[in-house]
């Protein structure tokens, strides 16, 4: 006897689509992580719908460490894309949020699921978006999604502006010059020695140099490069090559000055400084004169040979070039910025006349060649540069080294101890003894050339022993390089018309071999 056929029509296979995301990526890596307790709970969801003939797709669609404010996901795109090509008929989720925490994006995510009458189901909210009551309560859900993200924001953001009051370090991409200090309950910026000494390195070189251009190709010929550092997860991050953009950056970084900033305010920072105020200050008035210009190293329209040297003694503060002009004559000033900023009132010093201040200067630099005294003051002075520069290394390789000793005894009191935690500390204290021992390296080297390079009184007398000749056949722009490769800083005292000037000794060992190498 045959049986029967059944009356019951075939259930059709509705291709069912997991979708999972977590906003960070930590705990990711963890054998079951999230994600997997999303799929999972999908999949037993799936089966329990298995009558109705759904059946997951055994393709993943997972966005872990990306956020449900915007659609920049990759598993979110693959997912739309196959819906695009009918290979989904139903979307599963654990929850709504998970899909999306934005009313104007979700509205767009199932504006694609309804052209390619595609279904959504969430696990734990309980509603088909078939019916006008689901979707009326999707939207309610997804407003109190969007709600709390916007809170959760409001949140962060007065958490971090809270911490910035207070001075503290609220996180962020690391500066160079800083590494950051976790131990304790909240994250501090601690100075990095070697760091910290290229830093105050590259503020001295652009008020040496003048222009970020020449800056960026010595500390791209250095090899210094930006801040390195790695990511929670071990990713190596920053180490890039400075251009003028990231040079600038640092050059008006406040935090280098023991400050933090917040949007425009800033506060007393509990870091340390790196450099003090008056070379800040004067580092930011030679960028904002060269604002429009783009430095020295662009022509000289008004014939400025001091610009970038002169400073006043009475405030502690550069002299910047300007010019007025009545009817067809033009006058040249050195003002300085304290007298420009607050006021006359605020500076004793005058304006001093630019042609004036400018023949003194170059008529004292010519009379070294043929003034036995002033050449033997050029060389104490430039000594005494040299010694402070060998100290300022020497007091670095000191802080250096007390960081070894340190890392020695706390490699010591883990050995022995067994732990995942203690093997990772144990590998990150051998990394960073390897990088002390490196710097250790590169600041003997440097101590090394100091003490090779210093220049002697014969120095003095070859480097200007043909100086008016030299001078004569330089044209304004190439004037000014020279006074900018010779002279560090000048100071007018308009108390008793004096005039003090001090020299690069780098400049002057530099322009001794050029007329040895002319003259052989």
């Amino acid at each position: 006897m045959t049986k029967p056929k059944s009356d019951k029509p075939e259930v059709p296979k509705i291709r069912c689509a997991i979708y999972t995301r977590k906003s960070t990526e930590e705990g990711l890596d963890q054998e079951f992580n999230s994600l997997d307790a999303q799929r999972d709970a999908g999949e037993n969801y799936i089966a329990s719908q298995q009558q109705e003939g759904w059946v997951a797709i055994s393709k993943h669609y997972d966005d872990g460490g990306f956020s449900g404010g915007n659609l920049e996901r990759p598993a979110m795109n693959r997912l739309l894309a196959d819906i695009s090509n009918g290979e989904v008929d139903c979307v599963v989720v654990y929850k709504v949020d998970r899909l999306s925490r934005s009313l104007l994006d979700f509205s767009r995510i199932m504006e694609a699921f309804d052209n390619q009458g595609v279904s959504f189901v969430s696990v734990t909210q309980a509603f088909n978006t078939t019916h006008s009551m689901g979707r009326l309560t999707l939207n309610i859900l997804l407003s109190f999604a969007q709600f709390e993200r916007e809170i959760i924001g409001e949140r962060i953001r007065d958490k971090i502006a809270a911490q910035r009051r207070r001075g503290k370090w609220a996180g962020g991409i690391p500066v160079l010059g800083y590494d950051v200090d976790r131990s304790g309950p909240s994250p501090k910026l601690v100075i990095n020695a070697d760091e910290a000494a290229r830093v105050r390195r590259i503020f001295g070189m652009y008020l040496e140099l003048q222009a970020l251009t020449p800056v960026v190709e010595e500390l791209g010929r250095r090899g210094w490069t930006a801040k390195p550092w790695k990511t929670k997860l071990g990713k190596p991050r920053g180490g890039r090559t400075f251009d003028k953009a990231s040079l600038h950056s640092l050059l008006t970084n406040e935090i280098y000055i023991g400050r933090i900033k917040h949007k425009t305010e800033t506060f007393n920072g509990e870091h340390s400084a790196i450099v003090d105020d008056k070379l800040f200050d004067d580092v930011g008035a030679m960028l904002r004169s060269h604002g429009r210009g783009g430095g020295a190293h662009l022509v000289n329209k008004y014939q400025a040979l001091l610009r970038g040297l002169l400073y006043c003694p009475a405030c502690n503060r550069s002299m910047v070039h300007n010019v007025s002009k009545r009817k067809s004559k033009i006058y040249r000033y050195y003002t300085c910025v304290t007298a420009i900023k607050r006021g006359r009132k605020h500076c004793p010093s005058p304006s001093l006349p630019a042609g004036e201040i400018e023949s003194v200067v170059v008529g004292q630099v010519r009379a070294i060649a043929s003034d036995n005294a002033l050449r033997r003051d050029v060389l104490t002075q430039a000594m005494e540069q040299v010694g402070d520069e060998l100290g300022e290394l020497q007091t670095q390789r000191s802080q250096l080294q007390d960081q070894l000793d340190s890392n020695d005894r706390q490699i010591r009191e883990l050995v022995g101890s067994s732990g995942v935690t203690t093997s990772r500390r144990l590998a990150e204290l051998h990394e960073h003894t390897a990088d002390l021992g490196r710097s250790v390296a590169r600041v003997e080297a440097e101590i090394e050339r100091l003490q090779t390079d210093r220049i002697s009184e014969a120095d003095v007398a070859v480097a200007f022993s043909d100086f008016d000749n030299i001078w004569n056949a330089l044209n304004t722009l190439e004037k000014a390089e020279v006074l900018g490769l010779l002279v560090s800083r000048i100071e007018f005292d308009a108390a008793d018309s004096s005039l003090s000037i001090s020299m690069h000794p780098a400049g002057i060992k530099s322009l001794a071999n050029n007329v040895e190498e002319a003259a052989s």
